[in-house]
């Protein structure tokens, strides 16, 4: 590795991005959209296993509110809205590769 990480005079960004991307859900919600975009609701919820309609409703409003997803609603009756990555978001995409690239290289290897 080139560069060497020193956590003392990284930590503020370090925190900052674990704060966007840390819980359970959203860096599967940023995975799902990277992948999908643009999704609805109720794709989200269908390919997002076990999530509750609370729990998706909250970190899609904090994704949005971080600037990562963006919503678009559809003035139509019923209601639709659409859920993407915004620049910002699509600026995570490498680090979701980097993670799939790891979790590849390292799941078939025997446990310690």
């Amino acid at each position: 590795m080139d560069k060497k990480i020193c956590f003392v005079s990284n930590k503020e960004p370090f925190e900052y991005t674990l704060s966007i991307v840390t819980g359970k859900w959203k860096l599967k919600i940023i995975y799902f959209l990277a992948c999908t975009a643009p999704a609805r609701y109720n794709m989200l919820k269908k390919n997002i296993d076990t999530i509750t309609h609370k729990m998706l409703s909250t970190q899609l409003k904090e994704l949005e509110s971080e600037g990562i997803v963006l919503r678009k609603e559809y003035p139509q009756v019923p209601p639709k809205v659409e859920y993407s990555l915004s620049p910002k978001g699509e600026s995570l995409i490498p680090i979701v590769i980097a993670m799939c690239d790891w979790g590849k290289e390292h799941s078939s290897q025997p446990k310690a």
